[in-house]
């Protein structure tokens, strides 16, 4: 055999031939916890075939905390900064070091995800961020937990309650406002969180026996500029109400009514998405996102995953909450 022409064996190296994770070969060589037989004379074999030697310096390698490829859209934006505080909050508790991978503006996003997940024990990948069969991939490489998307086969969910919310908030528009003639300002097939919003907003307004509602003014959740969107609100007569996708579009549109003459909410209502700290100042009415519930609740998982606790494949929901405030009509909120 050529030794030469072959590459460095690793610890990584010895969790692929024994399909185990790295931590697992830690424990072994370690014997710093109890492992089972089987697992233990896998790793024991591995190393014995590919003459694994675990250097000083190595062996401080292998003691290494769980190495978790973390991979999100955006490092910018409430949403990411809240999710990432609640990941690393979670992460020292299992003994977990994150890697970050901000996936925006880059060219060459797939192949920088899966030579991430070539070096982790585990992945966790936000939607949008990467391709369909990237995504299987790194699933068929390492554990793996998506966030906010839909069900892949072998993957952890993590997803917020995007639909229930939206339904309860459109109902409080309907029932205690007395509002008829609402329009979802958002585009349901931009993202999954939107589509689920937009299907909570139609379920209220179906229940409620109001079908004509129009279709959705569509716009991304990154828009610059709402002016156009306002303008079609307003040549719209007798819209009373607006249910946006996010709260940046909502306090943005606020904006453009007003600059218009258009008084909220008592010429027309407007509700958004999020809860970010900018709604709390302009009191407006929207849904509370659990953001850092969310990244505590993935790094819990895909540790889970790592260390075989769970095998459990599936889909953990974490609840929403519907913030009430002066922008849909509801009295001014004490100080």
């Amino acid at each position: 055999m050529n030794r030469e022409a072959e590459q460095p064996v690793t610890i990584y190296t010895v969790a692929e031939h024994a399909g185990v994770s790295i931590a697992t070969v830690s424990r072994v060589l370690q014997g710093s916890t109890p492992s089972s037989a089987a697992t233990k004379a896998r790793v024991l074999d591995a190393v014995r075939e590919l003459g694994y030697v675990p250097l000083r310096a190595g062996r401080a390698q292998a003691l290494r905390l769980e190495q978790h490829g973390l991979v999100l859209y955006s490092l910018g934006g409430p949403y990411y900064s809240e999710l990432l505080v609640g990941y690393e909050s979670r992460a020292p508790e299992f003994g977990q070091s994150v890697s970050l991978i901000s996936t925006e503006g880059i060219c060459d996003v797939d192949d920088r995800v899966l030579d991430l997940a070539a070096k982790m024990d585990g992945m966790v990948l936000a939607h949008g961020t990467t391709s369909a069969e990237v995504v299987r991939e790194v699933a068929r490489r390492v554990p793996t937990v998506l966030l906010n998307s839909d069900p892949v086969q072998g993957c952890v969910g993590v997803n917020v309650e995007n639909r229930r919310a939206t339904e309860e908030l459109v109902i409080h528009l309907l029932r205690d406002h007395g509002h008829r003639r609402l329009r979802f300002v958002g585009d349901p097939d931009q993202a999954r969180d939107a589509t689920h919003r937009y299907r909570g907003f139609t379920d209220a307004l179906s229940a409620a026996g109001l079908l004509e509602a129009g279709p959705p003014l569509r716009v991304s959740f990154g828009a610059a500029d709402l002016g156009a969107v306002a303008d079609a609100v307003l040549a719209e007569a007798g819209v009373q109400a607006l249910v946006c996708a996010n709260d940046e579009l909502a306090l943005g549109l606020i904006r453009q009514l007003r600059k218009r003459g258009v008084r909220v909410p008592d010429d027309v209502a407007v509700t958004g998405w999020d809860d970010v700290m900018a709604a709390r100042y302009t009191d407006l009415t929207t849904v509370r996102q659990p953001a850092r519930e969310v990244g505590r609740v993935a790094a819990q998982r895909l540790h889970e995953l790592i260390i075989r606790e769970s095998v459990q494949i599936d889909e953990v929901v974490v609840p929403s909450e519907v913030v009430l405030r002066s922008s849909c009509g509801c009295p001014e909120p004490d100080a």
